[in-house]
């Protein structure tokens, strides 16, 4: 297998030999890994329960685990699941990696679709699955919404949408949602929501894939999946917590695939996680911050302020020389688009032109970063 490297590899390569200013304290935008710490009684709850590591956890996971996860889903997104619709998980990275190869093993020449820039495990998974790639490019010019070419979508066994997005901050309504919904029925490929970015919202609440589901009338989620994770909803990325819900009839056959992967997540892990899936004050004050940063960003550079997720997609004339500067200069980091993405049919990437800068900071230091890009910028 030939995998691509991973972004941050890449951007090491780019500054490596720079000689940065000692004028600036370090600032590191790069990595959407929230710089906060997690709640204390999330870390409690992990203390409280250390003794079960004496215990081996159950692939399907524990029953207070699932019956949060349940209870989130169905106050978050006005959706009642079965629990068999639903499996935790040991964060979504994994299942966003072996979910693919699981799903398309017994397919002869599988077709994976999915949106461009990207997470680049979704790009690993299409080469772990031997499967051919189709991009849904994320443009200026479709403000950064898949377009649709069923023609291409015919031939699909599995799309990855990723909405809320990252990197782009985009987002999709229910009604534009409920449109991929009628779509994977018609041509009958699995549809997949990566939805980790689902509470980091400015203002509304960012609906979910089995909202948009129930509202096309496919309330028994037929070839409908999301996945959905604790790292940036509880600032809390190490607790690997996710879940993969939906379609009941997939689900029955992933579970048994994934007793021989040996992923189940530690028993004091599954404690925490249960702790904080069930909380929301918490997920609140958090949302506070991220706005707070994005209000500074608009303030400072000028920016709109996206709908959701804690990232900037920003427009620049050079990504690479722009985040050459940037560190040389400013001793700030940022990521070039272009790392993000890979170029389309007419030899364009998508990525190219932008840099990501993830506001995961606390707003005094966030505000620092700003001034310094704008300083680079204006220069």
């Amino acid at each position: 297998m030939n995998f691509e490297p991973y972004p941050f590899e890449k951007l090491t390569s780019l500054l490596q030999n720079i000689e940065v200013t000692k004028k600036y304290e370090p600032i590191a935008l790069t990595i959407g890994e929230p710089q906060f710490q997690t709640p204390a009684f999330i870390q409690k709850a992990l203390c409280d329960n250390a003794a079960l590591l004496q215990k081996y956890p159950k692939t399907a996971g524990e029953e207070s685990l699932i019956k949060s996860q349940l209870d989130f889903i169905a106050k978050r997104f006005h959706t009642q699941l079965k629990p068999s619709e639903l499996i935790p998980t040991f964060g979504t990275r994994e299942v966003l990696f072996n979910f693919p190869q699981f799903l398309l093993f017994d397919i002869k020449e599988p077709v994976m679709a999915y949106t461009n820039p990207f997470y680049q495990i979704y790009e690993g998974a299409a080469i772990a699955s031997r499967a051919k790639v189709i991009h849904l490019n994320l443009t200026e010019a479709n403000s950064f919404k898949p377009e649709i070419a069923e023609t291409q979508l015919a031939t699909c066994d599995l799309v990855i949408l990723n909405f809320p997005n990252n990197p782009t901050s985009s987002v999709l309504s229910i009604e534009e949602l409920a449109v991929w919904v009628k779509l994977a029925l018609k041509h009958d490929f699995v549809l997949l929501n990566d939805e980790c970015y689902s509470e980091i919202y400015t203002d509304q609440p960012i609906p979910s894939l089995l909202e948009a589901s129930t509202f096309a009338g496919n309330s028994n989620f037929k070839n409908v999946i999301v996945i959905n994770s604790i790292s940036k909803r509880s600032s809390a990325p190490g607790l690997r917590s996710g879940f993969i819900a939906g379609d009941a009839a997939i689900l029955s056959e992933y579970i048994k695939y994934r007793t021989y992967i040996g992923c189940a997540s530690p028993l004091p892990l599954q404690s925490a996680a249960a702790a904080a899936w069930s909380d929301e004050a918490h997920v609140a004050a958090s949302r506070e911050i991220y706005k707070e940063n994005f209000v500074l960003a608009k303030e400072i550079l000028g920016i709109e302020m996206p709908e959701a997720t804690f990232y900037i997609w920003l427009k620049v004339a050079d990504a690479l020389a722009f985040t050459q500067k940037l560190y040389k200069e400013y001793n700030v980091k940022v990521l070039p688009g272009e790392y993000l993405a890979r170029e389309n049919a007419d030899g364009e990437n998508p990525g190219k032109g932008f840099v990501r800068i993830a506001l995961v900071e606390n707003p005094q230091i966030t505000k620092e970063a700003l001034m310094r890009i704008k300083e680079c910028l204006g220069e």
